[in-house]
């Protein structure tokens, strides 16, 4: 499994008016509706049934978001950066300004948690989270993202 596989060209953007975490899920939720064909309001109540458990900010201004859904047959992604960090209640109290929002089907155990070690292990990595920072553009975050991988092994 490779991020390519999961993360579509047209699931990255840079968020200029996400203002809080509910508003970074509702744009997660029109970037997964354009990108993935799949209802924004499903995805939000998703997310934050979701964070109801815990928050998904994991430190380093990253966030986690993820959600099951029975809308989906395989695992998608949404990456956003934000040009303003926002507080999401992250174990390290530091607000997130990147966030890769993660959908598996209901039924998709292993490769849910696969996904979801594979985007926490190159979002982890500070060498590819300042790169990230460094270009705000859709195409070469995207382009960053899924060649981060092959980096990371060599």
């Amino acid at each position: 499994m490779d991020l390519s596989s999961i993360l579509k060209p047209e699931a990255v953007r840079v968020l200029s008016a996400a203002s809080s975490k509910k508003r970074l899920f509702q744009e997660i939720g029109d970037v997964a509706a354009g990108a993935l064909g799949l209802d924004p309001q499903t995805i939000v109540d998703c997310l934050l049934e979701r964070e109801s458990l815990g928050p998904t900010g994991v430190g380093h201004g990253v966030a986690l978001p993820h959600a099951r859904l029975s809308e989906i047959d395989s695992v998608a992604g949404v990456f956003v950066m934000l040009e303003k960090p926002i507080d999401f209640g992250s174990v390290d109290r530091q607000p997130v300004d990147l966030a890769f929002a993660l959908f598996a089907p209901e039924d998709a155990g292993v490769e849910h948690l696969k996904a979801l070690a594979l985007v926490s292990r190159t979002l982890r990595d500070s060498a590819v989270c300042s790169k990230l920072r460094a270009n705000p553009d859709p195409v070469k975050l995207y382009a960053i993202l899924t060649t981060a991988q092959s980096m990371q092994a060599a």
